[in-house]
């Protein structure tokens, strides 16, 4: 009786995207692999048995010589306990061949052997049974070829068999699996085990990793070929990798220029090769939208606008649209939003804005209220340091001029400045108020260009915002206001987080409402903005904090100054695939260091900081995410709006 080696090569395949290419991969990789592996055949003693033993009876079989002792030969690195742990016969019972079969394909599976039997000889009153083992050589070395992803340190790291040990056919199937697993959590789901080799002491792995051959691009009847192959993360020559591959899908899917974007896979020239072809369903890319706003002080306001993605297919974008209410804007602008290491992303337009009811604060009190209007233009362009760098810059030219209209004088001025009096700077009601008027609220041209570095560090292939983003801006400045030149130079550093802190608060709180929603875990999201300046600046230009998009609970541009400082902390809940609730605390205010223009001592708004804790709702419609925020700040207010705050 024989019981002969099993190939102990398991192939690492991959069924998704190349289950015809990869099967026959393995079943080459165990045929080379069969061929290689030693066998042993020792014949089996059984006295009064034919060689081929009858199939077993459903019972045991009472009428066989009993088994009066068992032994093992054969095992010189292998533990007996071990070995003797599988075998179900024992001494004291009845010779049952079909059993001791069994008993010896048990060892076999353990996997350290490559041949395994019994035999069965007469002692005493009874019989003996021995089990004949003949081991596995031992591992002197592993060699890995064809791999570039990982270094062959890597993989030995990976799997459980090292040198001087005794090969195990069934460790070493796992070591591969976990080599093929290496590979999938990498995206390189296509890569696996052509062959596997035994030379002596010496185990050779042949791996492949399929490479990207070509890719072909359809149905794009109005985009540029080039324009598509902008977005793709996958190049020809590279190795194929899924994750590369979904996000390319997503990137195309997210631009607006595509209603449908498909991926099929066909064998290249080299069956180690694959064809990507990507279908693309082209849809309308002209979209009108409208909005609706909200905010304690603003009030209610609406707009419409109207967006083209896609312009002659090149990728051009034309934005024009306005908006209404006490917060009124008008605008145009044209651009290429596309950028890399040798393109560069430009932007032109022109805005109106007309703003009703807009606050002046000083001495930590409110004085006036007017009505500011300001239209201008501006051009922007940028580029990368490097193609695939998270580096860039970009720098925005900006020319406007505004007006100021309906000044209003307020309780605090009021109180400060009496009709028939005298304030406590020595000026009276209309002298202080001109002065206002022409040194602060004056209206005037100015002019900026502003020079900025950004650091992008979001994960781009999750299905959520995972990273950090910091960008450093410098802007020089000047300005003609009443006849008065003004030149001065704003920097500012502005960084976000997003980190997925689900699992961490589950198990401190012990509950189930953290755990998030689907591929969407509770996010923590900060954003710090911290900025100076130097110069001469002009009332209108300084750092303004306060609003539905700085400081919400506060009036608009509550706080005023030279230096600014802050912060935006929110805890996003996801619930349902609609609705997500949101935590947040804000926290800053903006000031001046120095004296103002003229030697006076000028304070914007409150001197101390502001803060806000709130609670907000997200919904997910058709028109967007809905953004409903409630703030307890300087008063409780609400601020309704779309999309995220940062």
């Amino acid at each position: 009786m024989l019981k002969r080696a099993k190939p102990f090569a398991l192939a690492l395949i991959i069924v998704a995207f190349a289950a015809t290419s990869a099967l026959s991969a393995e079943e080459n990789a165990l045929e080379n692999a069969a061929e290689n592996i030693p066998s042993a055949q020792t014949e089996t003693v059984s006295p009064d048995k034919p060689q081929e033993p009858a199939p077993a009876p459903e019972e045991e079989d009472l009428t066989g010589p009993v088994i009066v002792s068992m032994d093992l030969q054969g095992n010189q690195e292998v533990n007996r306990d071990h070995i003797m742990s599988v075998v179900t016969s024992k001494v004291g019972q009845h010779v049952d061949e079909e059993k001791l079969r069994k008993d010896a394909e048990a060892i076999f599976e353990l996997g350290f052997f490559n041949a395994t039997d019994y035999k069965v000889t007469d002692e005493g009153d009874g019989v003996k049974v021995t089990f004949l083992v003949q081991e596995n050589p031992k591992v002197g070395e592993i060699k890995f070829v064809g791999n570039t992803v990982y270094s062959e340190d890597k993989l030995k790291s990976a799997i459980f068999t090292q040198p001087g040990m005794i090969f195990n056919r069934t460790f070493f199937r796992n070591d591969l699996q976990r080599i093929k697993e290496k590979y999938q959590e990498d995206g390189y789901v296509m890569a696996n085990v052509k062959d596997v080799k035994i030379d002596g002491d010496v185990i050779t792995v042949e791996i492949i990793e399929p490479k990207i051959s070509e890719i072909v691009i359809q149905g794009n009847k109005i985009t540029k070929k080039k324009i598509i192959e902008r977005y793709l993360k996958i190049k020809v020559g590279e190795l194929f990798n899924a994750n590369k591959l979904r996000l390319t899908l997503n990137r195309l899917q997210g631009l607006g220029y595509f209603s449908d974007v498909n991926v099929n896979f066909e064998p290249g020239e080299n069956p180690d090769d694959v064809i990507i072809v990507l279908t693309v369903e082209e849809a309308r890319t002209g979209k009108l939208g409208f909005n609706v706003a909200y905010g304690t002080q603003s009030g209610f306001g609406g707009g419409m606008s109207y967006e083209n993605f896609n312009i002659g297919g090149a990728g051009l974008k034309l934005s024009v649209g306005f908006e209404l209410g006490d917060r009124e804007e008008y605008w145009l602008s044209f651009e290429q939003p596309y950028m890399s290491g040798k393109v560069a992303a430009w932007k032109v337009g022109v805005y109106k804005r007309a703003w009703d009811d807009v606050y002046y604060y000083e001495n930590d009190k409110q004085y006036f209220e007017y009505d500011r209007d300001k239209y201008g233009a501006f051009i922007g362009f940028g580029k990368k340091f490097r193609d695939e760098s998270k580096y860039n810059w970009y720098m925005l030219l900006d020319w406007h001029n505004t007006k100021n209209d309906n000044i209003r004088p307020q309780s605090g001025f009021d109180q400060d400045y009496p009709s028939g009096g005298i304030g406590p700077d020595g000026l009276t009601r209309e002298e202080k108020l001109k002065q206002i008027k022409e040194e602060e609220l004056g209206e005037g041209t100015y002019y900026s260009a502003t020079l900025s570095f950004r650091r992008f560090n979001i994960d781009e292939y999750l299905p959520y915002t995972r990273g950090d983003v910091e960008s450093l801006s410098f802007q020089f400045g000047k300005a003609n206001v009443e006849d008065t030149d003004y030149n001065y130079m704003k920097y500012w550093l502005e960084s976000k987080f997003y980190f997925p802190v689900g699992n961490f608060l589950k198990d401190i709180f012990e509950t189930t409402f953290l755990n998030g929603y689907e591929d969407k875990p509770v996010l923590f999201a900060a954003r710090l903005i911290a900025g100076s300046s130097t110069g001469d600046v002009p009332y209108d230009e300084m750092y303004t904090v306060g609003g539905d998009t700085t400081l919400r609970g506060y009036d608009d541009d509550y706080y005023r100054g030279r230096n600014m400082v802050l912060g935006n902390f929110e805890l996003r809940i996801p619930m349902q695939k609609m609705l997500s609730f949101v935590l947040f605390y804000d926290v800053g205010r903006a000031w001046d260091s120095g004296r103002s223009r003229n030697g006076r001592d000028v304070v914007y708004g409150d001197d101390d900081w502001g803060s806000s804790p709130g609670i907000g709702i997200r919904l997910n419609t058709p028109l967007g995410n809905l953004r409903l925020d409630y703030a307890d700040g300087d008063e409780g207010r609400f601020h309704f709006g779309f999309g995220e705050l940062f």
